[in-house]
């Protein structure tokens, strides 16, 4: 296997996958990339709450890869990708078992919306609206990775529905952390703030991803409105 040791080098190599692009974060410390075949992998140190092993490529390719790197980086890495490419490395990779699937959501450009959602001078109130509303949310105020919080304010200025840029890459935006009020649910406030991150987190990145459950048909709608697209990906861990 080779070591690709730059953006410039990956983009070429993936063919500016979002995926590895993203994972790669900039190549900052602690990231490492390899090739081998017509597969890539990057090792992506306490990205979205895990050590990721992002990987693209024809399934024996990625499998000699994942193997070799797994041996370099250590059993606490995740490898992550399109769906049937995970399920693929599972039945090749000895010791690798198919752990979930999800969604990977991304756009170039976002529909207009009209929204009052804007960003956030600090993080008040952020924590506790996650407590109350999404509690399994892997962004939080304070992580590595986290960086700001836009939100829909009601009129005393209380948080009513919230979103944050976290572990972005310079090629790829990211959006996580969203989160909606109960007593504000219904009136497509949601929609307004991740419109609002969405035109920001593209405007600075030229393209914005997310990821989300397979099962959250809800939320899977309100990213198509906004206009993401949806890929199916899955993660595995070694036993």
């Amino acid at each position: 296997m080779r070591e690709i040791k730059t953006p410039a080098e990956l983009k070429q190599a993936s063919g500016d996958d979002p995926v590895v692009m993203w994972a790669a974060q900039g190549f900052v410390h602690g990231v490492r990339v390899w090739s081998a075949g017509d597969a890539v992998a990057v090792a992506s140190p306490d990205v979205s709450k895990h050590d990721r092993l992002a990987v693209i490529g024809p399934a024996d390719d990625a499998a000699l890869l994942v193997r070799d790197v797994l041996r370099e980086v250590g059993p606490s890495y995740r490898p992550f990708g399109d769906e049937d490419l995970v399920r693929g490395l599972a039945e090749r990779v000895p010791g690798l078992t198919f752990s979930a699937s999800f969604g990977w959501m991304d756009a170039a450009e976002v529909q207009d919306i009209t929204t009052t959602a804007a960003w956030l001078d600090g993080d008040a109130g952020v924590e506790a609206l996650l407590t109350e509303a999404s509690p399994s949310s892997y962004a939080w105020p304070g992580h590595p990775g986290v960086r700001r919080w836009a939100a829909v304010s009601g009129d005393r200025g209380e948080l009513l529905s919230i979103a944050a840029d976290a572990w972005s890459a310079p090629e790829v935006g990211y959006l996580a952390g969203v989160a909606t009020h109960p007593v504000a649910r219904g009136k497509r406030l949601s929609r307004q703030v991740c419109g609002f991150v969405t035109a920001e987190l593209i405007k600075r990145h030229g393209r914005v991803a997310l990821m989300v459950d397979g099962n959250n048909a809800a939320a899977i709608a309100v990213y198509r409105r906004l206009g993401y697209a949806y890929r199916s990906v899955a993660a595995a861990s070694l036993r």
